[in-house]
């Protein structure tokens, strides 16, 4: 087999922890997205 058709058993689950780490990572800039400009809005409301 050549070297560019081997299939990645070298590094194992190391994608599956990167993608789960990379799934994590997303949530939580959405969520604080989510509620920082929520924060914002209230501030906004609160203070005209």
């Amino acid at each position: 087999m050549s070297e560019l058709s081997r299939p990645d058993d070298d590094y194992g689950d190391l994608g599956e922890k990167r993608s789960r780490r990379l799934r994590i990572v997303a949530w939580t800039v959405i969520v604080a997205l989510i509620l920082g400009g929520g924060g914002a809005t209230v501030l906004t409301i609160l203070l005209g």
